[in-house]
């Protein structure tokens, strides 16, 4: 029983390390980034996993229209959204 538990354990161990180091902290920040891409709104100062600086100016269910600096307006889904640099309302946001 105790050759098991002495093979077993540090299995169990780097396991329960991996989670703690790696899953959890992923998952929390895959949760962020959905929660951000849900919550855009008309106006928003944003950045596309592109690079891409523009203004929100139209929300679909999926889609996103982004009027970028020479007042050209673009097509995205809404999963192309890395950041927003500022709300609707002015608010400066702290990147993550």
């Amino acid at each position: 029983m105790e050759n098991m538990i002495a093979t077993i354990g540090p299995l169990l161990l780097m396991f329960v390390l991996f989670y703690f180091l790696l899953i959890r902290p992923q998952q929390k920040r895959q949760k962020a980034v959905v929660q951000m891409q849900n919550d855009l709104k008309k106006g928003d100062k944003i950045v596309t996993i592109g690079g891409l600086h523009g203004f929100v100016d139209a929300i679909d269910e999926g889609k996103v229209v982004i009027k970028c600096g020479d007042g050209s307006r673009l097509t995205y889904d809404r999963a192309a959204i890395r950041e927003v640099t500022e709300s609707a309302s002015g608010d400066m946001l702290a990147k993550s």
